[in-house]
């Protein structure tokens, strides 16, 4: 399983060097992510149905090229591996006009109880995505 979401980059996005600031592929990874949970069945509430939240713990990102203002990205969101209380995807991010590989990504997240607001085990449902 995975998805596929395409944005198109906009003045506010570019920083002072007239390239994607940093800090903006984090928003991109967040909402590809958003959007895998989605497809997934495991949007924002039927998470909150089985008692869990994720929350990022740990992200590494590798800026390979520019984006620059006005481009097609495309962003791939993958599902890699389930431990007991955390899960790993991988996230790609393309341009669309040449193919190439602007970054990528390793995003580790926890499930959390929401009320609790400690590590849980993830739900059975969530991990079968990772089989």
């Amino acid at each position: 399983m995975e998805s596929k979401i395409q944005l198109l980059v906009r003045s506010t996005h570019i920083d002072v060097n007239r390239h994607v600031n940093n800090t903006k592929y984090l928003e991109y990874l967040e909402w590809a992510r958003e959007d895998f949970y989605e497809k997934a069945g495991f949007g924002y509430e039927q998470l909150l149905e089985l008692g869990v939240i994720t929350v990022m713990v740990n992200v590494n990102l590798n800026y390979r090229k520019e984006a620059l203002y006005n481009d097609l990205l495309t962003v791939i969101t993958r599902p890699i591996e389930a431990h007991n209380r955390s899960f790993s995807v991988g996230q790609t991010i393309y341009r669309e006009v040449d193919d190439a590989l602007i970054a990528d990504a390793v995003v580790t997240l926890a499930t959390i109880d929401p009320n609790l607001r400690k590590a849980v085990p993830i739900p059975a449902a969530l991990k079968a995505i990772f089989t």
